[in-house]
C-alpha cells in the first residue's frame, strides 16, 4: 500500500479510519501547535520565520506574509519569491498548494485542496487535488480557489470569485462560479 501522503497527493479517497491517518493527525497537531507563534508575530521577518517552520523550508526574504494566516497542514505549501500574502488567508493544503514567483494573494483568500465525496456513505472520506497559481497572478480579496485549479500566468481572480475550473493565462475571471470577464493585454 502506498503511503497516505502519496495517496492524498494523487487524489485517492482516504477515509478517516485509514490505518495511516494517524500520520496526518501528527502533522496537523504539529501545525496547530506552531500556528499561535506565527499568528502572534510582530514583524514580517518573524512571520516568515514562523511560517518557514510550519512548511518545512525557508521562505525567500522577498516574500511577505501578513498574519493572521491559517493552514491545517502546512507541509504541502510551496511559495516562490516576491510573493505577497495579505491578512486572514486560509490554505487547506493536503493536496498541495504552489504559489510561483510574484503572486499576489488578497485578504481573506481561501485556497482549498481538500474535498469530500458526494455519497453520504463515503462523505467522511477525503480526496485532494493540488492548486497551482502561476507567476504574476493576482487573487483578489475573499476569493475561493477550489481543488484541482490552476490559475494561469498574469491572470487576475476578482474579489469574491469562486474558482472551480482552470483559469487561462492573461485573463480576468470573476463571479460565482468564476467566468472569464476579459483578456489582459500584455505589454
Amino acid at each position: 500500500m502506498k503511503d497516505i501522503f502519496h495517496r492524498l497527493r494523487n487524489g485517492e479517497l482516504v477515509r478517516l479510519h485509514d490505518p495511516e491517518f494517524y500520520k496526518v493527525d501528527e502533522v496537523v497537531n504539529r501545525t496547530l501547535a506552531l500556528a499561535p507563534g506565527l499568528n502572534n508575530s510582530t514583524s514580517n521577518d518573524e512571520a516568515r520565520e514562523k511560517l518557514s517552520e510550519i512548511i518545512g523550508y525557508p521562505l525567500d526574504k522577498s516574500t511577505t506574509v501578513f498574519v493572521p494566516f491559517h493552514t491545517n497542514f502546512g507541509k504541502s505549501i510551496k511559495i516562490g519569491r516576491q510573493v505577497f500574502i495579505n491578512h486572514a488567508c486560509s490554505f487547506l493544503d493536503m493536496g498541495g498548494i504552489t504559489l510561483e514567483d510574484h503572486v499576489l494573494i488578497g485578504p481573506r483568500v481561501n485556497l482549498v485542496t481538500e474535498n469530500h465525496p458526494l455519497s453520504p456513505s463515503e462523505r467522511r472520506g477525503m480526496s485532494c487535488q493540488p492548486i497551482l497559481i502561476k507567476q504574476n497572478a493576482w487573487i483578489g480579496a475573499g476569493a475561493i480557489i477550489l481543488p484541482g485549479v490552476t490559475i494561469g500566468e498574469n491572470s487576475i481572480v476578482a474579489a469574491g470569485a469562486v474558482v472551480s475550473k482552470d483559469v487561462p493565462a492573461n485573463t480576468i475571471v470573476g463571479g460565482v462560479p468564476a467566468k472569464i470577464l476579459k483578456e489582459i493585454d500584455i505589454i
